[in-house]
């Protein structure tokens, strides 16, 4: 297969992400380029890639954003494609064009399918036309907030405020009256203005209570698209999943199948090419309603791969070389059931502060059923720069109760110090009786996390003081200055740290 795709391909990304990239192009026999800001000049990813390049900065804009920084790096390395990741550029159609116009591959979407779906406005155009359910609500942007409460009025209360551009929550508000709708339209406004550079809104029915379920689809360049079943994605804080799993545990068969035609038709009417997600919401009377495309490779994307026995980023190369897909729906065999847990540098019990600081030592879960994207190591500095994840904990279980019981063992194996993580809130949820009955909606954490309810273990309390001491002890010999070598020049901290590790037994 290797010699029939890429010799090299730059990430241009970095995290979890960029490890996970990285490997499945190791395993295809392709180089694989990394790029590192300032402050992740040590991070996982650097030293995974056959080759790593300076950004230089610390900030996202001066490194992972600058796309002529990104383009000049591709060009130096030598090389034929560009993966982007999930975040950052990954959905901006600028890039993409950049990308080719260098006469370089872009792993992901063309421009044009990215544009009709970056617009939330726009796609739901497009997709009342492919006859795509939507949910009622306005095509066009709001002219002002006189419009909206007309609108708001016409279809009835309670509606939802969303930003044109948005996504991840941002530029959201639930709007119960007439009354709410002032000081909503201007939060939303000034929030979706600073969050994407775009204040336009429009309105969306409000529906309560639903699930948020989501189908990974592919599509190649000769036509073919396929959808790869569902992803229960209603564990939400602020908008934003924490835990996905797949399939859904409110999925029938005949569901998945409508939903999986679905997604089909929204990839094809847009000219799709590549790994895409279509997200719904699911009523509770079973009635389902597109909200959006996620135009990359999904956070997520881990449980179906899990279910499927398939590398979603190895067939997202094979696209983008221009092979066909060469199967249907049908030639696919989904086996047992897998859930994902986003591990992030945030403190649960102070509302999900960002923990910022250095990774003081680190146990992770291993054993039958466990897999561990992650972008952090022992030693590692935790910044603000970045989004706070720092790994994502999957488990695959011959039903959802092995799931999750292997969930419960994997979360209770592993250990972060340094940073407060959301590992502990991930075992109040996986112990919680509804979660585990499969019986919850987007609202489940609003109403029902407490972080007062958690009460400490001791055991781990225990666990964390002999590893901190551990890590206490041999701090000092961690800051071994570099040896210098014989051309008058240091030796890389890479192989300074592996020296002091042979020496204590590391």
């Amino acid at each position: 297969m290797a010699e029939r795709l890429f010799r090299s391909v730059l990430v241009a990304n970095r995290g979890e992400i960029a490890v996970r990239v990285l490997r499945t192009l190791r395993d295809l026999g392709i180089r694989g380029v990394a790029v590192y800001s300032e402050v992740d000049r040590m991070a996982p990813h650097v030293r995974l890639a056959d080759e790593a390049y300076a950004l230089g900065g610390a900030t996202a804009a001066e490194s992972y954003l600058n796309i002529g920084k990104l383009l000049d790096v591709a060009r130096r390395a030598g090389c034929e494609a560009v993966h982007p990741g999930y975040g950052f550029l990954s959905e901006n159609p600028l890039f993409a064009e950049a990308v080719r116009a260098a006469g370089l591959v872009f792993i992901g979407p063309p421009p044009d399918a990215m544009r009709q779906l970056g617009r939330k406005t726009d796609a739901r155009v497009v997709m009342h036309r492919a006859g795509v359910p939507v949910v009622p609500g306005n095509l066009e942007p709001l002219p002002d907030l006189e419009s909206a409460i007309a609108y708001a009025s016409q279809i009835g209360f309670p509606v939802a405020l969303k930003a044109v551009s948005g996504g991840g929550g941002k530029g959201m508000r639930i709007v119960w009256s007439a009354e709410e709708m002032p000081a909503a339209y201007r939060g939303a406004t000034g929030e979706a203005q600073a969050a994407f550079g775009d204040a336009a809104l429009y309105i969306e029915k409000y529906v309560e209570r639903p699930r948020h379920v989501e189908i990974q689809f592919l599509a190649d360049q000769h036509g073919n698209a396929v959808s790869l079943g569902e992803r229960e994605c209603s564990i939400q804080r602020r908008h934003q999943k924490v835990v996905e799993e797949a399939p859904s545990p409110a999925v029938s068969p005949e569901l998945r199948q409508a939903m999986g035609q679905a997604a089909v038709r929204a990839a094809l009417a847009v000219g799709y090419v590549g790994a895409g997600t279509a997200e719904f919401l699911l009523a509770q009377d079973g009635s389902f309603y597109f909200l959006e495309v996620n135009a990359r490779l999904q956070v997520e994307h881990p449980v179906t791969e899990q279910v499927l026995g398939m590398d979603l980023v190895a067939e997202q190369v094979r696209i983008a070389a221009g092979e066909p897909l060469g199967y249907t729906e049908a030639d696919l065999a989904r086996r047992g059931w897998a859930i994902e847990c986003r591990i992030s540098a945030e403190d649960p019990a102070n509302r999900f502060y960002p923990s910022t600081g250095t990774v003081l030592a680190l146990r992770v879960p291993a054993g039958p059923g466990v897999r561990l994207d992650s972008g952090i190591e022992a030693g590692q500095e935790v910044t603000v720069y970045y989004d706070p994840l720092l790994a994502k904990l999957i488990v695959w279980g011959a039903d959802r109760d092995q799931a999750i019981r292997r969930m419960q063992r994997a979360l209770e194996e592993f250990l972060v110090l340094g940073v407060r993580t959301t590992i502990p809130f991930h075992r109040w949820l996986f112990a919680h009786p509804d979660f585990r009955a499969g019986q919850f909606d987007t609202g489940f954490l609003e109403r029902e996390w407490r972080p007062e309810a958690q009460e400490p273990d001791p055991a781990l309390a225990e666990q964390a003081a002999l590893v901190a001491a551990l890590a206490a002890h041999t701090q000092p010999a961690a800051r071994i200055a570099p040896v210098p070598a014989a051309d008058g020049t240091n030796r890389s901290r890479w192989r300074t740290a592996a020296r002091v590790a042979a020496l204590h037994g590391g």
